[in-house]
């Protein structure tokens, strides 16, 4: 969940709603947390490590970049400086600072050439305008599409478990699919995909993986503001420069050769002149009832070419060792990347410094590593993990996950921070997502020691719970949660909590504008990291295993690994 995104509504959540979640045979340990130490997070250190992260010497921090090389130096200089140990890869039988992470690195070369043909007349598009196109991630090194068919495939979801099909057996080799944002409740609020609740088939990685498994060309996904929470800017800004995945056999099996957005206007137009109406199709888009639809008489075409190699990137891992139970872990979660240099801004400016994104949830993984090591020491061990690439799909986290440095199984629950409140204090905090789980529970208990009252999650329509790198533990059964600063703020309460989220995700969001700025307080950092440390240490000094929900499509996962933790 990104801060200052999701306007939110003044509701509780009562503890006792995943109480099945506890393991019988464990104590919860609450009463036995360490008292002794109390933490003290300081508001100026924290606005220190954020100016420093987010500052243009820092380039805007993309991964294998300089940007990068100073970022990690900084951070391993800040997690040794706090006490920790390293925590990372094994190098000659001794842990180093950091896990090395392989990502494939894919980016167009020069100005792509694109048009559409409406019966015969050539309409050329331009990137970053009406068309946003991704670098080919499918192992392509040139891309020449002409005059590819167009055919609109509703919300491009094959769901067997809901009876539900967009494609319909339709032949989409050779052509390029056109789909909707988010899933097809969105409109309505009801229906079988959680009502608003976005589930995983309204996630644009979804759309173009179902795809390339049906044998596309490419898809073009339809921007539309409400449905993908996100203004065009953020699309621009995010799918035009270099792409990154983690290092696939089979990347083809993953990604289509053509994965892009297009503006609403465009598509319309488009829809227009097949003698369509998009607001109907998209209607019709919503029912089992709907059928591909080919847009006659307009194709595509693209020409281009890819610059594709592999790089290593790396996660900046520190640790506190258990004195009790070393080989169980409650992991901490940031990531440290943001886009590094991209297409100027209208003063001409081309750094995207993460100031907010995510310099706030990196500093905060430092100073909890501080408090953790200066604190007597956890009967568990605690991770701090910092994370690459998130901003290019979750892929640090994903590579963490898929090749853990600590077992997943004894990993007690993954907490993540990704762009907290720089400004005052709130009585609130938020979660991404609306999930149900035991690790919730004990975080709006701690949290009422401290006077905090817990908001869900406004928009899980916009899908955040998906966004954010504690997902990558999450889908494989860890609990893991991404904590949210609250809107409801002591000085100026919900209106002025909403402004400044409202401000924050029209102008500044993946723009080069989120950069530190001197009027932020760091306040409310300071006042909600003892929430999340009380919560670690309270796990830490416990025989707890948290668990999902027991409707919760991740608990068969935690089930499964339940002989390793007894």
């Amino acid at each position: 969940m990104k801060w200052l995104m999701i306007p939110a509504l003044a509701l509780t959540l009562s503890v006792s709603a995943c109480a099945d979640n506890k393991n019988p045979d464990t104590n919860t340990g609450a009463e036995t947390a360490k008292t002794a130490y109390v933490p003290t997070f300081d508001a100026k250190r924290l606005s220190d490590e954020v100016k420093t992260l987010s500052s243009d010497a820092f380039e805007g921090r993309g991964p294998a970049t300089p940007g990068e090389t100073k970022t990690i130096d900084y951070l391993v200089a800040q997690m040794k400086a706090a006490g920790l140990e390293p925590g990372g890869d094994l190098v000659e039988g001794k842990r180093s600072w950091t896990q090395d992470v392989p990502l494939a690195r894919f980016q167009i070369t020069g100005t792509p050439v694109i048009e559409l043909n409406v019966d015969g007349k050539p309409q050329k598009l331009t990137q970053g305008t009406e068309i946003a196109l991704r670098a080919a991630q499918d192992g392509s090194k040139r891309v020449d599409i002409q005059h590819a068919p167009l055919v609109f495939v509703g919300y491009g979801v094959t769901a067997p478990e809901r009876n539900w099909d967009d494609f319909k057996g339709v032949d989409l080799k050779g052509k390029i699919a056109v789909a909707l944002v988010n899933d097809p409740d969105f409109e309505t609020g009801k229906g079988d995909f959680g009502g608003k609740a976005m589930t995983y088939y309204g996630r644009w990685t979804y759309k173009y993986e179902e795809a390339a498994r049906r044998g596309a060309l490419g898809l073009l996904i339809v921007h539309e503001t409400k449905p993908a929470s996100y203004g065009w800017p953020t699309v621009r800004n995010s799918n035009t420069n270099a792409q990154f995945d983690i290092v696939r056999d089979d990347p083809a099996a993953e990604h289509p050769q053509v994965e892009g957005w297009i503006q609403r206007d465009l598509a319309v137009s488009l829809f227009k002149r097949a003698g369509l109406d998009f607001e109907a199709q998209k209607k019709l888009a919503q029912t089992r009832d709907f059928k591909p639809v080919v847009l006659k008489g307009e194709t595509f075409s693209a020409h281009y070419d890819v610059a594709v190699d592999q790089i290593t990137s790396h996660n900046v891992v520190g640790r506190v060792a258990g004195s009790q139970h070393p080989d169980e872990t409650i992991i901490y979660s940031a990531h440290w990347d943001h886009l590094g240099i991209g297409a100027p801004d209208d003063s001409g400016d081309r750094i995207y410094n993460g100031a907010v994104d995510n310099a706030t949830g990196t500093a905060a993984l430092i100073e909890m590593g501080r408090a953790f090591a200066h604190a007597p020491q956890p009967e568990r061990s605690v991770v701090l993990l910092a994370v690459t690439a998130e901003e290019k799909g979750l892929l640090g986290s994903e590579y963490y996950a898929s090749h853990p440095l600590y077992p997943l199984a004894k990993t007690v629950a993954n907490i993540n921070t990704d762009a907290l409140s720089p400004g005052g204090v709130a009585r609130d905090f938020s979660i991404s997502g609306s999930a149900k789980l035991g690790l919730l529970d004990d975080l709006i208990t701690v949290a009422k020691r401290h006077d905090l009252y817990f908001t869900p999650d406004a928009h899980p329509e916009a899908g955040y719970f998906f966004r954010s790198d504690h997902f990558s533990f999450a889908k494989r059964g860890v609990p893991a949660l991404s904590f949210g600063s609250g809107e409801d703020l002591v000085d100026g309460g919900r209106q002025a909590g909403e402004a400044q989220s409202d401000e924050y995700r029209i102008k500044h969001y993946h723009q080069p504008s989120d950069e530190w700025q001197a009027s932020w307080t760091f306040a409310g950092m300071a006042h909600d990291l003892p929430v999340l440390y009380d919560l670690g240490m309270q796990l830490a000094d416990s025989r707890e295993w948290p668990n999902w929900s027991q409707d919760s499509e991740f608990r068969a996962a935690r089930d499964k690994t339940a002989a390793e933790r007894r």
